[in-house]
Order: C-alpha cells, then sequence, then structure tokens
C-alpha cells in the first residue's frame, strides 16, 4: 500500500477444539511431500523428548486434511515429523560467518545451544528463515521496495537473533522480533496461491510486542514490492491497526492485508463489542481465502483452548476475484512498508482452503508445542499488563516504601509499571537503592493475600511463574496472581487467588 512509513496502515464464536481429530490425522503419518530435502544435519537424532509432539505437526495435519503446506517456516521446531533440516540462517557480526541452526532431531526444536555458543561475546542476525516444505521457499532479508528499508540501496535488515528468547516444551528456543525495518520476503515463490486461487495461513505471534503502524504482515503479496492494486495481498496482519475508522476497542487484533486496506470485516472496521483486541503471551492468527466469495479470520491462544472466528464473510467490494502475486513476506506491507512490529515464532501457507475442522486440529497441535515466556533464563524486562482489565501491574503513586499493596492502572510505561523477571524468579520494581521485589505479603498462602512490593530477601513468596497459559504463580503458594473480584477499574488491588482461568488471572509482560 502507498502511504508515508509512519502513517498507520489502513459473528464471534467458539470453535471446538477437535483433539480427536488431531490425533485421528496424525495416523496417517507424514506424506511423502512432507520431508525436505534440505540438507540433514550429521547428529544423532536426539531423544523423543526433543520431538515438537507426538501426534502430527501442523503441516502433517493440513495435508491429511487435503490443503498440504507450501510454506512452513519456524525458528522454534518442526512443522513436520519428518522434517529434520535447518529452521533458520544467523550471522554473527565478529567474523561475519554464517551458521544454520537446525531441529534437535526429526520433528523436533531447534538447536538453541549451537546459536548461543556461536552468538557469545558477539551479536547475530537472522539472515534467513528456511521453508520447511518441498518447496523451498526460504525467506531471505527483503531487497526493499517502494518503501525503503534501512539497510544497503533501501534493503531490509535481518532481525536480532538474540532478542527474543522463549520456551517450546521447556526447550529454549529463539522468536523472530520484527523491529521497525526489518522484513523477510522471497518472490515468484513456487506452489503458492495466484490469482483467485484458494489460500490458508497461520502464524503463531504474541500481544506482547505490537504497534498500528503498517504492516507487521505474513503471507501473499507482490513480486514488485509495489502497490499494484485492490486484492493483490492476502496477508495475516496482526496489530493495532485501524484503517478503516471507528474500531471497537484498542487490539491488537487479527486482520486481512488485501492491499489497500486492513479488512477486519467485509466493509472494513471491527464493530463486535467482544472483540475488543487479543491479549496472551503467545496469539495464534489465522487467515483463509477462497479467492471469490469468501475470506475467514480467527484467533486463538497459543498455549490452550480452541479458536475464536471474528469473521467468515463476503470479500470487501472490489476485490472479488482476488489477484494474487506469488510473493511471500513477512514483517513488511506487500510495498515493503516497514513501520510494523511483531514477534513470529511459526507459520505456515496452504494450497486450498482448509476446512474449520483441520485448523482446530493444527491448533491442537500449536498448544501442545507448550510455548512459554522466559526461554533466556535471565532478565525480562517491561509492564506486566492484566488481560482482563486491559491495564497494567503498578505500585501506587510510585512508591518506595515496603509493603505497599500493588494495583492497576492504565499503562503508561512509567518506572513504578515497569517489572523485571529475573533468572531467579524474582519480579522487581525500580533499580539500585530502591529495588523492591513482587511479595506475597505475611508469606501469606491461602487465597486473599494481598500481593505488595518488600525488600528482596531471596524467600520463596517473592518467587513468581510465568506460565504459558497466560497465568503467574507464586512459587510458594501456588496460587495465581489475581485481579481482585475481576475488577477492571484503575485502582483495584491484586491479590492472590486458587486459580481458576479466569481473564482476571492472565498476564502479558512486555
Amino acid at each position: 500500500m502507498i502511504e508515508p512509513a509512519a502513517h498507520p496502515r489502513r459473528r464471534r464464536g467458539k470453535a471446538v477444539l477437535l483433539v480427536a481429530l488431531a490425533m485421528a490425522l496424525a495416523a496417517f503419518g507424514a506424506p511423502a511431500f512432507a520431508t525436505s530435502s534440505h540438507p540433514r544435519t550429521t547428529a544423532t537424532i536426539h531423544p523423543a523428548a526433543h520431538r515438537a509432539a507426538d501426534a502430527s505437526l501442523p503441516c502433517d495435519i493440513y495435508a491429511a486434511g487435503g490443503t498440504p503446506c507450501v510454506t512452513a517456516h519456524s525458528t522454534t521446531r518442526a512443522l513436520f515429523a519428518s522434517y529434520n533440516g535447518p529452521l533458520y540462517q544467523i550471522q554473527r557480526s565478529s567474523d561475519h560467518s554464517y551458521r544454520d541452526i537446525a531441529v534437535l532431531g526429526a520433528g523436533g526444536y531447534a538447536d538453541a545451544a549451537s546459536q548461543v555458543s556461536f552468538c557469545s561475546g558477539t551479536s547475530c542476525t537472522i539472515t534467513k528463515i528456511y521453508d520447511q516444505t518441498t518447496e523451498h521457499n526460504d525467506l531471505p532479508i527483503s531487497w526493499g521496495g517502494f518503501w525503503k528499508g534501512p539497510g544497503p540501496g533501501g534493503s531490509d535488515v535481518g532481525a536480532d537473533a538474540m532478542a527474543l528468547p522463549v520456551t517450546a516444551a521447556g526447550h529454549q528456543v529463539f522468536g523472530v522480533k520484527v523491529k521497525q525495518g526489518v522484513g523477510y520476503r522471497i518472490d515468484h515463490a513456487k506452489g503458492v496461491a495466484t490469482g483467485s486461487q484458494p489460500e490458508g495461513i497461520y502464524m503463531v505471534t504474541s500481544s506482547n510486542y505490537t504497534n498500528q503502524w503498517c504492516c507487521f504482515d505474513y503471507g501473499s503479496g507482490e513480486n514488485s514490492h509495489t502497490d499494484t492494486g485492490n486484492a493483490t495481498m492476502n496477508a495475516i496482519y496482526w496489530g493495532n491497526a485501524c484503517w478503516f475508522n471507528g474500531c471497537t476497542g484498542n487490539g491488537p487484533w487479527v486482520e486481512a492485508d488485501l492491499e489497500n486496506g486492513m479488512y477486519h470485516t467485509n466493509t472494513g472496521s471491527n464493530k463486535d463489542p467482544n472483540n475488543t483486541g487479543v491479549h496472551y503471551p503467545f496469539v495464534s492468527a489465522w487467515l483463509k481465502n477462497n479467492g471469490t466469495s469468501n475470506f475467514t479470520l480467527k484467533y486463538g491462544n497459543g498455549s490452550s483452548g480452541g479458536l475464536t472466528t471474528t469473521f467468515s464473510g463476503p470479500l470487501p467490494g472490489g476485490y472479488s476475484p482476488m489477484k494474487l502475486d506469488s510473493s511471500v513476506l513477512l514483517g513488511t506491507g506487500g510495498d515493503n512498508s516497514v513501520s510494523g512490529t511483531g514477534e513470529f515464532f511459526e507459520g505456515a501457507m496452504t494450497a486450498g482452503y482448509p476446512s474449520d475442522a483441520t485448523e482446530n486440529a493444527v491448533q491442537a497441535a500449536i498448544t501442545a508445542a507448550g510455548y512459554g515466556v522466559g526461554g533466556g533464563g535471565g532478565n525480562t524486562t517491561g509492564a506486566l499488563r492484566a488481560v482482563g482489565a486491559d491495564r497494567c501491574l503498578e505500585v501506587p503513586g510510585a512508591s518506595t516504601t515496603p509493603g505497599t499493596q500493588t494495583q492497576i492502572r492504565d499503562c503508561a510505561g512509567a518506572a513504578n509499571q515497569t517489572w523485571s523477571k529475573t533468572a531467579s524468579q524474582e519480579l522487581t520494581v525500580y533499580s539500585g537503592g530502591s529495588r523492591l521485589c513482587l511479595d506475597a505479603s505475611g508469606r501469606g498462602t491461602g487465597p486473599g493475600t494481598k500481593v505488595i512490593t518488600w525488600a528482596c530477601n531471596g524467600q520463596t513468596n517473592q518467587q513468581w511463574n510465568l506460565n504459558a497459559d497466560g497465568t503467574v504463580t507464586n512459587a510458594q503458594s501456588g496460587l495465581c496472581l489475581d485481579v481482585t473480584g475481576a475488577a477492571t477499574a484503575n485502582g483495584t488491588p491484586v491479590e492472590l487467588w486458587t486459580c481458576n482461568g479466569g481473564s482476571n488471572q492472565q498476564w502479558s509482560l512486555s
């Protein structure tokens, strides 16, 4: 879409989680084309604990459903049970040498230890994300486009390889942190939808790092890297953009970038009072488009549960039939608009329009991957956002007095709302002589225990687990960090309570 680089780009229903279908599809095994012909690692295949899941992985499920993957990109794990090759390539700045980061074994997780060793004492950049399908639609750094990137000759730049440590089934892995100017792209990709051919797309991202600008996308774009008109893109946009104005809520949302607009619905903006924004540490985002009469948007918690459909209906006026080109992009708009931000862990595109049952089974395979925060084992710093209230945990009045009960308030980015997760499982606020720890008052272990700040002392009532399902539990009691009474107003105090799955017990550290 042609626009200034800093300009914003322009029936909800619960789907049933078909875990049984995922297992049934697994029984078919990986089809012949699921095995990549990328060079295999020479290391011995690791034990089954290193496999991403016992059941079929996402692209096995898509194939069994009759809509095979034509791209399969991930820096965290294999997306085929048989895949045993490289996931991505990195380059270190000290000597400009390269290394492929492969899976630990067939169908397994990324060998992050190899990256940590290779990048020790220097910085590393992700220079390529390999495609796990036999189409070999690998994503190099984009050469640029109508909107120029910050790299040589107007190209984009690669992501910092160490910037997004997370865990998957307890394994340290790294995602792709797309800052402004980061972008990956392959033109004239093989096997992908063109013209009005149907296409399905999913990606796993996060609500921890988003903005309203154009465009954090994954999907189909133009080979020219310029805006060639309506219906020449079909990409998932993830962010806070309200291109057509008048949206309900502030996002972030799953939207369809169809070129010249990010669409919540066929008429543009989101008007659904139940879709004010999606806040999970890991979000599965979904778009499918049959090319002539329907596009569908869905989201899910990437750690648990099923899918929610936010829209399924006709294409916007002037967008039927679609006129897709064969470029595949990650992190930018079709014309290389480079102002969007986001996080990417895995994603795939299909030949054909996937069934709801297939997508439900893929969602089950995503939640089985066991994504979790804190993969670096060290410090993570940011706002601790209460998902249900969409407000941030704070120390009232910026008090530095130990014993102050914490509460929620509109997020402002201030020091009293900035928390650091340490390697010893503390959540600390402030620094230097003012540094305090989040604390279960009086070492209490019962529901209703106040959550306060206190001088850091290393005791278990000051240790917290940031869990894959979005809860924050106290290491001593096992109780959940809870916004009292599920209230959403500024000044609501925070306490410990029995974990119950409520949105007032969902948190996101970013």
